[in-house]
């Protein structure tokens, strides 16, 4: 079985809701949006991940915009 490896985590992940408790568990982290029909903040553009939509129109939207 894998470990997790929390802190090597923290220090890549591009979330930048601070009081987070999945901070670094990105299997939580994705399970948690996943339940909620959203994408992790991680996975989105700087400036769209601050707004904390992570709904799934967002994420097309904003890579849509980058072409």
């Amino acid at each position: 079985m894998r470990e997790c490896n929390v802190e090597k985590n923290k220090s890549r992940c591009t979330c930048t809701y601070e009081p987070c408790s999945r901070k670094g568990l990105c299997c939580e982290c994705v399970e948690y949006h996943r339940k909620s029909g959203e994408i992790p903040g991680c996975l989105f553009p700087k400036d769209v991940e601050r707004t904390y939509d992570r709904s799934v129109e967002s994420f097309i939207n904003a890579y849509r915009r980058e072409r």
